[in-house]
Order: structure tokens, then C-alpha cells, then sequence
């Protein structure tokens, strides 16, 4: 077995089966790059659109774009930055943190369940897990677009 080539076709339908729990629940179908941004913007207050760009490991482009769309949907707010008028900070809005907090609360609840009816040596396995999970993804990170650290 190829831990790489296993793992990375669990990825995709884990996280379909997490999007299916907040769908059931009758929460806006949000592209999983838009809830990034929101994560990112909840977290840290405003930001510039470079640095939102940077948090996420993102093309600058492609955070213009997010911003554009969220803009008109009401889920981010621009405000010109106090320091650089040629600059906005972007906020979350607050509709957006009422939708973040319930998809995070959605989510968290289906995966308990499913975590709670595993055996408890799964469990345990995946407990243990986590740390190194997290490894992978900074490792992951790190490498960038091309894979090579």
C-alpha cells in the first residue's frame, strides 16, 4: 500500500462527507476557498489583501477574485486602510461569522458522531494521529505549489 496515493483518496470524499452535513443543515453551498478566506479574516481582524493573499498561501489574483465575489454577496466588508489610501483592509462581516460558526459547529458535530461510533483502537489511531497530520500539512505548506521544500 502507497500511504500517499491512499491518503490522498480519502482526502476528497472526507471532505464531500463533511460538505454533505452542512448542506443537510440548509447552509449556503460555499466554496471551500471562500471559507478559507473567512477563517483567515475571523482570526486575524482586518487585513490587506496582500496579506490575506499570504495567509493563505494564495496568488494575490486569486484572493481579488474571492473578495470580488464575497463583496457582492455580503460576506466580506472593505473599509480603506488608515495608513495607505491605495489599500483596503478586509473584514469577515458579520453575517459571514454567524455562517462560519455554524458551518465550524455543523461540521464538528457530524465528525464527533462518526469519531464516537468508531471502534476505540480507531479512535485512539486517529487521536494519536493528529500531530503528525498537522506536521504534514506545514510540510505540505512549506513546499509550495511545486512540492519541493
Amino acid at each position: 500500500m502507497d500511504t500517499a496515493t491512499e491518503f490522498g483518496r480519502l482526502l476528497g470524499p472526507l471532505r464531500r462527507a463533511v460538505l454533505r452535513t452542512r448542506r443537510l443543515e440548509g447552509l449556503p453551498d460555499l466554496p471551500e476557498a471562500q471559507i478559507e478566506l473567512l477563517r483567515v479574516l475571523a482570526d486575524s481582524g482586518p487585513l490587506s489583501p496582500s496579506d490575506a493573499a499570504a495567509r493563505l498561501n494564495a496568488a494575490p489574483s486569486t484572493v481579488s477574485n474571492l473578495v470580488r465575489t464575497m463583496t457582492a454577496a455580503g460576506l466580506v466588508e472593505r473599509t480603506p486602510s488608515a495608513t495607505n489610501l491605495r489599500t483596503v483592509q478586509l473584514t469577515a462581516s458579520p453575517r459571514a461569522l454567524v455562517m462560519l460558526e455554524r458551518y465550524d459547529r455543523i461540521s464538528t458535530a457530524a465528525l464527533r458522531q462518526a469519531l464516537d461510533n468508531l471502534r476505540p483502537d480507531s479512535r485512539r489511531v486517529i487521536d494519536q494521529a493528529l500531530p503528525a497530520l498537522a506536521e504534514l500539512l506545514a510540510g505540505l505548506e512549506a513546499a509550495g505549489p511545486g512540492g519541493k521544500g
